[in-house]
């Protein structure tokens, strides 16, 4: 009478172990040599680092450049100039500093005059600016 044999219901790693220990060796000698950066030009600003707050108003600046407010849900209301703005967010600013202020300019601005609010903002009294943009799928369905 011959016995069975019990059959074995495990894995063998071993192949899997060598797979792994040639990607790590691949990943390593590759890793240096991938370059992750990229060079952009940055305009220049006199801008300092900026601090967190916790509210919000809205400043908006549209694609010719014309400046406008927005606080909490109300209507924007539009100003004359930069100097304006400067003193509306100032004031603003002093009636409550964690007030967060949101910078919502349009997508075919130059980044020079993005930054150019900002400080104008930072000048203002505003530690912190946070930029507003729109998701990549809304942006796509033509809302801007």
């Amino acid at each position: 009478m011959r016995k069975r044999r019990k059959l074995k219901a495990e894995i063998n790693v071993v192949p899997y172990i060598d797979v792994m220990l040639v990607l790590l060796i691949i990943f390593m000698v590759t890793a240096p040599l991938l370059n992750l950066g990229v060079d952009v030009d940055l305009p220049r600003s006199r801008a300092h680092a900026l601090e967190a707050r916790k509210e919000a108003v809205m400043v908006l600046v549209d694609a010719q450049g014309a400046f406008s407010y927005q606080v909490g849900d109300g209507k924007p209301k539009p100003l004359a100039s930069a100097d304006e703005l400067g003193a509306t967010i100032r004031a603003i600013h002093e009636q409550n500093a964690d007030a967060p202020v949101v910078l919502a300019a349009d997508h075919s601005l130059q980044y020079q005059k993005v930054m150019d609010v900002m400080t104008l903002l930072q000048g203002a009294g505003v530690a912190k600016v946070s930029l507003m943009s729109q998701p990549a799928q809304a942006a796509g369905a033509g809302q801007h």
